[in-house]
């Protein structure tokens, strides 16, 4: 079973994944991430067609403390952070827990 990649983000953090054939996205405008963003957060973790939900890491000071953590540490969909430099959002960390290997690990 094919799951969806997800974007979560302003208009135009989203617009060049939609480009790319994204074709589930929350678009929180700027001004609105304060009120809004919680609440796009919470659709797209309980929505069971996304694998992989992406966000710019600079949201992330936007969410409440327990949907922060909530995307933080979800398997299911796995949330990759975008913008934050090289290693941002610990990806390595979250595909290990994702399939429980280490595809990085040169003894594999």
């Amino acid at each position: 079973m094919s799951q969806e990649i997800a974007v979560i983000g302003s208009p135009e953090f989203t617009t060049g994944f939609r480009l790319a054939g994204v074709r589930v996205f929350e678009n929180v405008p700027d001004d609105e991430k304060d009120d809004d963003l919680d609440e796009a957060v919470s659709r797209v973790l309980e929505n069971e067609d996304v694998g992989i939900a992406i966000m710019h890491e600079d949201d992330l000071e936007y969410l409440s403390r327990n949907l922060r953590r909530d995307a933080e540490t979800s398997v299911e969909p796995t949330f990759v952070m975008l913008g934050g430099g090289a290693g941002s959002g610990g990806l390595r960390e979250k595909i290990k827990r994702a399939i429980g290997i280490d595809l990085m690990d040169d003894d594999s």
